[in-house]
């Protein structure tokens, strides 16, 4: 059922997981891969690069609802339990400020995973 959930989505991504899926095949040619709308466990994330243990995730504003921001809290919590480093990114960044996304991006890409 998650395969099939991911499919659909990676078909109806919205404006902001098209632009930034653009620059992260960019970063392709660095040697490092991403997938989009990726199954991991009960959730589907945006973008995950597997080799690198990093999840990314653009956030509207329902993710500034409490609701949602508790949602979201869950979901890293797991996340993190699988070895992911979570970085999310508003919308508004997407739309305004993509090279400093994705310089932000490759800047976690380049550190290693804390231990611990």
């Amino acid at each position: 059922m998650a395969n099939e959930t991911a499919r659909t989505l990676r078909k109806r991504l919205t404006a902001q997981e098209v632009k930034l899926w653009v620059k992260l095949r960019e970063l392709k040619s660095l040697g490092f891969h991403f997938r989009k709308q990726a199954p991991t466990g009960a959730y589907i994330v945006d973008f995950a690069s597997l080799t690198t243990g990093i999840v990314v995730e653009i956030d509207g504003g329902q993710h500034g609802l409490p609701q949602g921001a508790r949602s979201d809290d869950e979901r890293d919590k797991f996340l993190r339990t699988r070895g992911f480093r979570v970085l999310r990114y508003w919308n508004s960044d997407v739309d305004h400020n993509l090279d400093g996304v994705k310089e932000d991006i490759l800047r976690h890409l380049n550190t290693p995973t804390p231990t611990g």
